[in-house]
């Protein structure tokens, strides 16, 4: 693409015909308002100096009269102001100004240059003259040389075109080079935009560096590329776990089923319910990553609203507190009264129960299990701990991706995915979640950022 075809050009032309259009607009209301103000200060000395020779002339007498205008004829610096002293008979009695030039009132005359040019040429130039009849009939005749006005006029205009076109040439130069420098940058973004668009999601666009709106667009594409890829990457895992983790289970529900198929007769009660049990335990992992892949797509934010932490979790203990006490656990609770947040308290209660059924499944008899809600200066906490084994340093990361189990409980019944549908749910309320070690046991802590008023704020 060409600089000139860029927007930043585009721009610089724009703003170059505004300036000279502003120039021209400039020059007119200078040009008018100056020789406006030097046309009325010439007109008052003018009529000034009629007024002094009209009151000699009445209260001097005429040869005083005279002799004033040759005085002022030969003092006038440069002739800028010519004298014409005129009798009833169109003789004149002293000035430079020729008998013709008798007339009264405001009016043009044309006379001769008296200083001709360095070629020797004798000019007309143009006064402005103020003429006033005497009480015996002769004229005065007073006028103005605006030649040094008028060029005044045509250097100021001069002047002002030539700064306007070399403004506007440097406008458009200018205009040029950014079209060149931007183009160059934008070409590099446009590369990693093909790179990406190839499948490389782990391309980033560079900083175009003109300014700090296209540095925050490019940082704002960059936030949105990697939640894209996350994504991707989420499906290519969701992909894989269910061809890895999925195989074993389904080949096992096609052999009984063909089982059950070439032996009607033999097949029983127990074994169909079975095979439908099987069925439907594959179908909850199906239902599970559906919903993960939802909470990571973050479609589930628009549900979070103003909620009572404290309700939900005393109402969640009340109901699990049964279901403890058959699995010979102890459930105890510390839990804050009147904490209010920002959250889905269906997705909230789902990750805590998924957090409480895996202390019962994986501790063993006997154990304590401790459900805790309070507020602290860095946020909100809720927490599930356990005194059973708890998980090793080393496997708390891989335990909150999909169908991740340890060694020893790969035999007991889940599919590990009630960890990942945890961490799902604390991406979509911008929490912090940690797994630390409780000594003895596991510690699952679910950290809510305060938002305003003191209140968790999820991440939208």
């Amino acid at each position: 693409m060409s600089p000139l075809r860029s927007g930043a050009f585009r721009f610089s032309l724009l703003m170059a015909t505004v300036f000279a259009i502003g120039t021209v607009a400039l020059l007119v209301v200078v040009d008018r308002t100056v020789y406006r103000y030097a046309t009325e200060v010439a007109d008052d000395s003018v009529a000034a100096e009629v007024a002094i020779l009209v009151d000699e002339d009445r209260d001097a007498g005429r040869t005083q009269a005279i002799e004033s205008v040759v005085r002022r004829e030969n003092a006038v610096r440069e002739h800028d102001l010519r004298y014409g002293l005129i009798d009833r008979s169109g003789h004149l009695l002293a000035g430079s100004l020729p008998a013709s030039t008798a007339a009264t009132g405001w009016h043009q005359i044309f006379v001769k240059n008296s200083n001709p040019d360095r070629a020797g040429t004798v000019e007309a130039v143009q006064l402005r003259a103020l003429g006033v009849k005497l009480p015996d009939g002769a004229i005065l005749v007073v006028a103005s040389d605006n030649s040094d006005l008028d060029e005044l006029r045509q250097r100021l205009r001069g002047s002002s075109v030539l700064f306007g076109v070399g403004i506007i040439l440097l406008a458009l130069v200018g205009g040029f080079a950014i079209g060149t420098v931007f183009l160059r940058r934008l070409g590099r973004v446009n590369q990693s935009v093909e790179h990406i668009m190839q499948g490389n999601w782990t391309e980033r666009l560079p900083a175009i560096g003109m300014s700090l709106e296209f540095d925050h667009l490019s940082a704002n594409l960059n936030r949105m590329l990697e939640r894209i890829e996350a994504l991707l990457e989420g499906m290519r895992q969701i992909s894989t776990d269910i061809a890895h983790d999925l195989r074993t289970p389904l080949t096992r529900l096609r052999h009984r089923l063909e089982t059950l198929k070439d032996n009607p007769d033999e097949a029983t009660e127990t074994q169909i319910d079975a095979a439908i049990a099987q069925t439907d335990e594959i179908l909850g992992v199906f239902r599970t990553l559906l919903r993960i892949s939802s909470l990571e797509a973050g479609s589930a934010r628009s549900r979070v609203v103003e909620a009572n932490l404290s309700d939900c979790l005393l109402h969640l203990v009340d109901i699990y507190r049964p279901v403890t006490d058959d699995a010979r656990h102890i459930l105890v609770s510390a839990i804050e009264p009147g904490i209010h947040g920002r959250a889905d308290p269906e997705m909230l209660v789902q990750a805590l129960t998924n957090l409480i059924e895996n202390a019962i499944f994986h501790t063993p008899a006997g154990c304590q299990i401790a459900v805790t809600l309070q507020r602290r200066d860095d946020g909100i906490v809720l927490s599930v701990a356990d005194n059973g084994p708890g998980i090793p340093e080393a496997a708390r990361e891989h335990v909150l991706k999909r169908f991740y189990r340890l060694d020893d409980s790969r035999g007991a019944p889940g599919s590990g995915l009630g960890l990942a549908l945890v961490a799902a749910v604390a991406s979509v309320h911008g929490a912090t979640l940690r797994l630390t070690d409780n000594y003895p046991g596991l510690r699952v802590e679910f950290r809510l950022p305060h938002g305003e008023n003191g209140r968790a704020q999820p991440y939208i």
